[in-house]
């Protein structure tokens, strides 16, 4: 039974005002999800802005984070790529000691089909020493892993999870229904879809509003998996307003100004993003004063 489940946060990358990894305050944030109520860390994933991070700068902050965690938390990396021959090359060349699990994201762009999705995911899962969450995202990758898909490829002994964040509540029924066992895990991809999903028999979620919430998000989403869903949906419909904030302007920049108002980082991010505008922040800060969180 893997020992992933409830919430797993997608870390951001903090940076500093020259553009370089801010180290400080990513062990800041680090120490605040560890401390809070966050069950695993991801890292390299969408929230990290990892695009815009060399080769030599993933594999830095990577190793920065496991050295602060210390093995207090389980540790997911994302992998990913739209060349699978490089990606595999890649996840073979790559140290994934002090890593539970690798997290990769269907390929962009190339817009492939359903059978070459599952050839390359199949690829994927043998080319890992570590068992492998499929990401579904296709609102950034222009194509969906169909529910079917995922079921099929659930059957692979090396690939244990779908991050499912399609939007698409009757394709996780779906995979909920039909995967082949319940050893094979579904996470929420979308914070605002946590609650139904779980609700559903999902087993948590892979979070960006996680970052800055850490004990109030993850305290819903532990609510739900014992089966708590009054209290949950309580918390679910006080978070709703500010979630779908940090989203407005593309993420990660609504959730980096949301950590930049809590004292864990500066709200800089790389272009091709920008940082939240000025109306973005103080609807945020207003949302925030509304939870009475504290600064950090």
């Amino acid at each position: 039974m893997s020992i992933l489940n409830g919430l797993g946060v997608a870390m951001v990358t903090p940076f500093n005002s020259k553009g370089a990894v801010d180290y400080p305050a990513l062990q800041k944030l680090t120490e605040h999800l560890v401390n809070g109520s966050c069950d695993f860390l991801v890292v390299l994933g969408t929230t990290a802005e990892t695009p815009t991070l060399s080769e030599e700068e993933q594999r830095r902050v990577l190793d920065f984070i496991l050295e602060v965690n210390a093995k207090r938390l389980p540790v997911v990396v994302g992998l990913a790529g739209n060349d699978t021959a490089a990606l595999c090359r890649r996840i073979g060349a790559f140290d994934l000691n002090g890593v539970e699990a690798v997290l990769s994201a269907c390929p962009h762009y190339n817009k492939p089909t359903q059978e070459g999705l599952i050839a390359h995911f199949t690829a994927v899962a043998d080319a890992s020493s570590k068992p492998v969450i499929l990401y579904n995202v296709p609102s950034r990758t222009a194509c969906n892993l169909e529910a079917s898909s995922t079921v099929k490829l659930a059957e692979h002994k090396n690939i244990i999870a779908v991050k499912e964040a399609s939007g698409d509540l009757g394709q996780v029924d779906y995979i909920l229904k039909n995967r082949p066992s319940n050893d094979f895990q579904v996470f929420s991809g979308d914070d605002a879809l946590t609650l139904a999903i779980i609700a559903g028999g999902g087993d948590g979620v892979i979070s960006v509003i996680g970052n800055a919430l850490p004990d109030m998000f993850g305290q819903m989403v532990h609510q739900a998996l014992f089966g708590q869903l009054n209290e949950a949906r309580h918390t679910h419909l006080e978070l709703t307003s500010v979630i779908k904030a940090i989203f407005k302007e593309g993420n990660p920049a609504g959730i980096k100004a949301m950590l930049q108002h809590l004292n864990i980082c500066e709200d800089y991010v790389r272009l091709p993003l920008v940082s939240a505008s000025k109306e973005l922040k103080n609807e945020i800060y207003s949302l925030v004063a509304e939870l009475d969180v504290t600064p950090v």
